[in-house]
């Protein structure tokens, strides 16, 4: 493209993603004072040239796993877990033992 003398050299991208995502990205640019397509631009000159990709998560425990770990305590304190196995024979055998629940 040509405009005013000056060369235009930019082409586009063309992604699908879930509108509640887009407009929630799109606000967090807003707060940030920074175009959604300029931090676009800027992760894809990052991924060019680290090659790889980084993405982070939350570092909060989903509700989730919050309520596997705690049925996880209540099973260790009633004593419903495995016992610890030098080999893999002898957890074979106490898994195939049908009195295994009854022993503990």
């Amino acid at each position: 493209m040509y405009i005013l003398g000056i060369t235009m050299n930019t082409a586009i991208i063309n992604i699908k993603i879930n509108p509640e995502d887009k407009r929630e990205a799109q606000r967090v640019a807003a707060q940030l004072g920074i175009p959604l397509s300029v931090i676009l631009k800027g992760f894809l000159k990052q991924f060019v040239r680290s090659q790889s990709i980084n993405f982070t998560t939350s570092e909060e425990p989903s509700d989730y796993l919050i309520a596997s770990l705690k049925a996880a305590e209540e099973d260790i304190k009633a004593g419903r877990v495995s016992p610890t196995f030098d080999n893999a024979k002898d957890a074979i055998a106490w898994l195939n033992n049908p009195q295994r629940d009854n022993e503990a």
